[in-house]
């Protein structure tokens, strides 16, 4: 049986007063994700009614890979960039649900 994709939610939360920087570091992450082996989309969204809050909105080919992005350099040093910048970072790993009867 093959594994199914893995999609993940990211949300960030900026402390106050570092709304722009974590946007800045967050965007230095979408192009060398989007590269990765197993990386089907990673959208990043900011808040319009609170520029603090990121989301990330991620499809990978199975968990393996995305635990592999997890383990990539770009996000370990993206995590020592913004450890200062963050006030809330939530994870959520979900597989898709298809309606009933397919």
């Amino acid at each position: 049986m093959a594994l199914a994709p893995l999609t993940i939610i990211a949300k960030l939360k900026a402390k106050p007063g570092s709304e722009d920087r974590l946007y800045k570091e967050c965007r230095k992450l979408v192009a060398p994700t989007l590269s990765e082996e197993g990386c089907i989309n990673y959208d990043m969204h900011r808040s319009v009614e609170d520029p603090g809050i990121i989301m990330f909105y991620e499809n990978w080919e199975t968990k393996p890979l995305w635990e592999q992005h997890m383990e990539s350099s770009h996000l370990s040093e993206f995590s020592a960039a913004t450890e200062d910048m963050v006030e809330v970072w939530e994870l959520f790993q979900g597989e898709k649900v298809e309606a009933q009867g397919s």
